[in-house]
């Protein structure tokens, strides 16, 4: 989480619960991001790329770059020729199952009421 101690950390948080989930997974990249490491464990950059779909190179590495350094995502490099990068959870970012899984279940609840019409 960069230099900053926890208590810096803390103090620079919002001090409202939600809020702070928010300035973690706050965007819908972050949260498809999540979503595929969730699902895949270890993914490399174009498969992670293909699976999110509509997502250019430059916003993908950008938001992999913020999720790493807030501690959600562990990149990992291996010397080949040519180069090797893979994606995975962090423990800190595999917390972040329940709420994904419950961001899945009420979309699948919202699909469902729309198509019984309530």
């Amino acid at each position: 989480m960069g230099s900053m101690g926890n208590e810096e950390i803390l103090a620079s948080l919002p001090a409202c619960p939600v809020e702070t989930t928010l300035s973690l997974i706050g965007n819908k990249w972050q949260v498809l991001i999540l979503r595929d490491l969730v699902d895949n464990g270890t993914m490399r950059f174009k498969e992670l790329q293909r699976s999110i779909g509509s997502i250019s190179q430059k916003v993908l590495t950008s938001n992999l770059r913020t999720m790493e350094a807030e501690g959600l995502v562990h990149r990992e490099v291996f010397a080949e020729v040519p180069p090797r990068v893979e994606y995975s959870l962090t423990e800190l970012g595999q917390t972040l199952r329940p709420v994904l899984d419950a961001l899945r279940a009420w979309g699948e609840s919202y699909r469902g009421r729309l198509r019984t019409g309530e």
